[in-house]
Order: C-alpha cells, then sequence, then structure tokens
C-alpha cells in the first residue's frame, strides 16, 4: 500500500510496470476507486509503467472537509506525478478524471505528452444540478443516488446480472464528504477555454449508453482540440472498459502506439 504525502492531502496510489517503461496514468470517476481499471490491465500492452490514485476524497485517500476545487484536483495529479517520477506521460482520464486531465494538459507539458479524455467533457452538468446531487447525497449519503447514478454507468443488461454488485458496494462505500467535495468540483468547472487551446495528440472515448456524457457531448470537446481523434464504443456506458474491456483496450493501445509511446 502506498501513500503519497503532498501537504495537504495524502493519496493512496498504485504502480505497475517496470520501472523503465513508459508511463501511463489513470484518473478515475467519480464514486469509485482506483480497483475500476483492474480489468482494463490484462488488455493493455505489456512494458507500460501505470499510475493509478484514489482521487481526494475517494477510496484509501484522505478526505478533507468539501466542498473542493477542480484546481486542487489537477494540483494532486501534478504533485502525485512529480513524486513519483511520472514525467512526458499520456494522461488517461475517464469523467472527472477528464477533466482533470484537461486541467493538467493545459498546465504542466513537460508532464503530459498525450491525453485520453474518456466519458468527459469541457463542462458536464449545470451547477444546480450538481447542488441538487450534493444536498441530496449530504441528506441520505451515497446511497441515496446510487440506482440513479448505477442507470448512467451502465447498460440494462449488466445491471440486472450480478456483476452490478461489487460496483454498487464501491459507489456507495465512497465517503459522503469526498463524494460531495468531487461533485462540487464538477460543478465549478467549465474547461471550454483552456481546452480549445491545448496543442497535443488527444483521444476522445464516448460509449452509445452512456447517461451521464452521452456521445455528443464528449465529441464536442474532443473536436476543440485541433487533430484530436474519437472513438464510439457501442453497447457500454459511462464506465465502457467494464463492460468492453477488449474493445477499450484496443482502442487505447491503438492510441498509444500512434503516438509512439509503445
Amino acid at each position: 500500500m502506498l501513500m503519497a504525502d503532498l501537504g495537504d492531502v495524502r493519496l493512496h496510489y498504485r504502480i505497475d510496470g517496470p520501472e523503465e517503461g513508459a508511463p501511463l496514468v489513470l484518473a478515475n470517476s467519480l464514486g469509485t476507486d482506483f480497483r475500476l481499471w483492474d480489468g482494463l490491465l490484462p488488455h493493455l500492452p505489456e512494458g507500460l509503467r501505470i499510475l493509478r490514485y484514489d482521487m481526494r476524497g475517494h477510496g484509501l485517500s484522505d478526505c478533507p472537509e468539501p466542498p473542493y476545487s477542480m484546481g486542487a484536483l489537477v494540483r494532486d495529479a501534478e504533485r502525485l506525478m512529480e513524486q513519483t517520477g511520472f514525467r512526458d506521460a499520456v494522461f488517461v482520464g475517464l469523467s472527472i478524471g477528464g477533466m482533470v486531465a484537461q486541467g493538467l494538459s493545459a498546465k504542466r507539458h513537460d508532464l503530459v505528452r498525450a491525453a485520453v479524455l474518456s466519458n468527459t467533457a469541457a463542462k458536464i452538468g449545470t451547477r444546480q444540478i450538481w447542488e441538487a446531487r450534493i444536498a441530496e447525497v449530504a441528506q441520505g449519503g451515497v446511497e441515496a443516488i446510487a440506482d440513479a447514478v448505477l442507470e448512467r454507468w451502465f447498460t440494462r443488461n449488466f445491471r440486472t446480472s450480478e456483476a452490478i454488485k461489487p460496483w454498487r458496494n464501491m459507489l456507495t462505500r465512497t465517503p459522503k464528504k469526498g463524494y460531495m467535495g468531487c461533485a462540487a468540483a464538477i460543478a465549478g468547472t467549465d474547461f471550454l477555454t483552456p481546452t480549445s487551446g491545448l496543442r497535443l495528440p488527444l483521444l476522445g472515448i464516448a460509449a452509445t449508453e452512456d447517461g451521464s456524457t452521452p456521445p455528443d457531448m464528449v465529441r464536442e470537446t474532443t473536436d476543440l482540440v485541433p487533430g484530436s481523434q474519437f472513438a464510439l464504443i457501442r453497447g457500454a456506458g459511462h464506465l465502457p472498459f467494464i463492460e468492453k474491456p477488449a474493445e477499450y483496450g484496443r482502442i487505447l493501445t491503438d492510441f498509444l502506439k500512434g503516438q509512439g509511446h509503445i
């Protein structure tokens, strides 16, 4: 178990792969921890050096009092990459992790050489929507919103199978304050201008059954960056590599190869 002391917060993280491997960072979504990526790793090429971490307020990382700012979440990723020696990396961000990817790509060209924006956007929802969700969690915990969230995360077939159980547990065990804090960060973020200014290799990934960030939303953000690529996964929801790990792994691998990263 590895903990990074960043001064104002301690983050739980994990590194897989050889020390000399090409650096890849995976940043996950609201209401999950870094185990989210476990099923994807076997579908990625050998030899990568992969950094995963629990966002503040999630998993085994510290849970400061909410609200959090997106700037704080970007700084967390920035300081963690510096501390672990992850430079010139490809940064893959899912949902709120994709917002972190946008902010970090605009801020630290030395850390991020290419970015993958998966099931995310420059702006997700409205402040009113997020404030209503924060209020609901404040009153009833994450359990109060779990069914609605899972409906956006997964297809009907997946939700009605036994496979849904560990993901429901992961979601509902997210600390209430951590969920509220990161939800506040999303509510206050509009990266339209900084993302429009990005000039780095970028891949957007969307899924047809995503109820949180539909394909058109992901494509609009991806199209802000000249020369960007876009991939659509059919028959999956907001966390597409859970339902389609082999397809997601192939798309990501092709992008890494195309950038000469592997």
